[in-house]
C-alpha cells in the first residue's frame, strides 16, 4: 500500500477504504452522533436554564428522553433483521446507509431545537438519540469490520476519539457563546450547522460503501467462516448487565457537570472548563487505548476503566474544588469511550460471526443505565435541603455501580478464563 493510496482524499473514496479512511470517517460519525448529537446538551443546559427556557426537573427529563431514544435506537440494531421480515423489506439498507440516515437526521434534529417550541423539544431530543445509537452501531461495526480486514483492529480505538473531539469542541463553543451572552437557541443553531458540515466532510466515505448491497465481501466471507459463537451459559447476560452499569455509572455527572460545578464553585472563572476537559480525557483514553497490544482479558481492560471512572466521580465529591473538579472531570473521561472498544473486542470474542445483535443488546442495556440517572439525580435533589449535598447521594450511589461493574468482570474473568496468549 502506497502513501499516496492511504492518504487518498476523502472526497474520492475507493471501493474498500484504507486504514486512514475508515478512522476518520469512524471518528467524525462518532463526534457528530455522540459528541453533539447526545452531548451538547450538557454544555448547553446551563444557558437554557439561564434562558429560563427549561428547569432543572424538565431537563433532567429532555435528558432521559434522550437516553431513552439511544435505549429504542439500540433495540432496534438488536432486532434489524427480524423487523426487515415483519415489513416485508428483501433488500434492508446496510450500515452505511444507515450511518447517512442517521448523520443526516442528527443535524436536522438538533437544529430543531433552536426553535421557540418547547412542547416539541422532548420529541426532538427522543429521535436524536434514537439517530445517535444507529451511528454508533453501525458505524463502530463497519470500521471495526473494515480495520480488521486490514489486520490494524488496535486501530480501532482511535474512532472512539470521535465522541471526545466532540464534547471538546462543543464545550469550548459553548463557554464562548456564554462569554459573549450568546442565547441556548443560538447554541443549538451553531451546533446543528457544525454536525451538517462535519457529515458532509465524511457523505463520500459511507455513500460508496452504501452503495455496495450486503457490505465488504470479504467481512461477509470471514463472517461466514468464522465460528457461530463462542460464548458460554450465562456469559452474556453479565457482560451486558455489567455494561448497563458503565451507562448508569458515568451519566448523571455527563448531564450535569456544569451545574454542578456552578452548585459548588459560584462564580468561578474555571466553571465552563470543566466539560471540555472530560472530553480531553475521552479523547486521551481512546488514543491509549489503541496503544494496548495483544489479546489480553477485555474483561480486566474494563475492570481497571471502571475502577478509574469511580475514582473519577469519589474525587470530586472528596474535593469540590477547581482542582478536584478538573481531575474528577479527566479520570470519568479517559475511560469513557475505552469501556466501549474493550466491550466492542469483548462482543467480537464471543459472537465473531454475527456482532451486531449483541453489540445492540448491551447498547440497549448501557441505554437502560442512562435513563435511570438523572431522574435519580432531581429525585435525591428535590429531597435535599441543599443543592450541593442533593447531587453527592446520587454521585455516590454511581461511583458504587461503577465498582460493582468492575467486580463482576473480575469475577467472569475467574469463572470464564479464556486463553490470552
Amino acid at each position: 500500500m502506497t502513501a499516496t493510496t492511504e492518504h487518498a482524499s476523502l472526497t474520492q473514496p475507493p471501493a474498500s477504504p484504507t486504514a486512514t479512511q475508515a478512522v476518520v470517517a469512524g471518528l467524525v460519525a462518532l463526534a457528530v452522533a455522540m459528541g453533539i448529537g447526545r452531548f451538547a446538551f450538557t454544555p448547553l443546559l446551563p444557558m437554557m436554564l439561564a434562558d429560563g427556557v427549561v428547569n432543572l426537573d424538565a431537563a433532567s427529563w429532555l435528558a432521559s428522553a434522550n437516553y431513552l431514544g439511544y435505549l429504542i435506537g439500540a433495540l432496534l440494531c438488536t432486532f434489524q433483521p427480524l423487523l426487515w421480515r415483519m415489513l416485508r423489506i428483501t433488500q434492508p439498507p446496510n450500515g452505511p446507509a444507515l450511518v447517512r440516515g442517521g448523520l443526516a437526521a442528527t443535524a436536522v434534529l438538533t437544529l430543531g431545537m433552536a426553535l421557540p417550541a418547547p412542547s416539541a423539544w422532548p420529541a426532538l431530543r427522543f429521535a436524536a438519540g434514537i439517530a445517535s445509537a444507529l451511528v454508533f452501531v453501525f458505524a463502530s461495526g463497519w470500521c471495526l469490520a473494515q480495520l480488521a480486514r486490514l489486520e490494524l483492529p488496535s486501530m480501532g480505538a482511535l474512532i472512539y476519539i470521535g465522541p471526545g473531539a466532540g464534547i471538546v469542541l462543543s464545550g469550548l463553543a459553548a463557554s464562548l457563546m456564554v462569554a459573549w451572552h450568546g442565547s441556548a437557541a443560538l447554541g443549538w443553531g451553531v451546533f446543528g450547522v457544525l454536525a451538517a458540515a462535519l457529515s458532509a466532510f465524511i457523505w463520500p466515505v459511507f455513500a460508496s460503501q452504501a452503495a455496495r448491497p450486503g457490505g465488504s465481501p470479504a467481512a461477509s466471507s470471514q463472517a461466514a467462516a468464522a465460528p457461530a459463537t463462542l460464548e458460554r451459559r450465562g456469559e452474556v447476560p453479565l457482560l451486558a448487565g455489567a455494561y448497563g452499569l458503565a451507562g448508569f455509572g458515568y451519566i448523571i455527572t455527563a448531564t450535569f457537570l456544569p451545574v454542578i460545578a456552578r452548585q459548588s464553585m459560584p462564580g468561578s472563572p474555571w466553571l465552563d472548563l470543566f466539560w471540555p476537559i472530560f472530553g480531553v480525557g475521552v479523547m486521551t483514553g481512546a488514543a491509549l487505548a489503541s496503544r494496548v497490544r495483544g489479546p489480553g482479558d477485555q474483561r480486566l481492560r474494563l475492570a481497571a476503566c471502571y475502577f478509574v471512572q469511580a475514582l473519577g466521580i469519589l474525587v470530586g465529591l472528596w474535593s469540590p474544588t477547581p482542582a478536584g473538579f478538573a481531575i474528577g472531570s479527566l479520570l470519568l473521561g479517559l475511560p469513557f469511550t475505552a469501556i466501549t472498544f474493550f466491550a466492542l473486542q469483548e462482543v467480537r470474542r464471543l459472537r465473531p460471526a454475527s456482532p451486531s445483535g449483541l453489540t445492540g443488546l448491551i447498547t440497549a442495556l448501557y441505554g437502560l443505565g442512562q435513563i435511570v440517572g438523572p431522574p435519580l439525580a432531581t429525585a435525591l435533589l428535590a429531597r435535599s435541603a441543599g443543592t450541593g449535598r442533593g447531587f453527592a447521594p446520587s454521585l455516590e450511589i454511581a461511583a458504587g455501580a461503577l465498582l460493582l461493574g468492575a467486580v463482576v468482570f473480575v469475577s467472569m474473568s475467574r469463572v470464564y478464563p479464556v486463553n490470552v496468549r
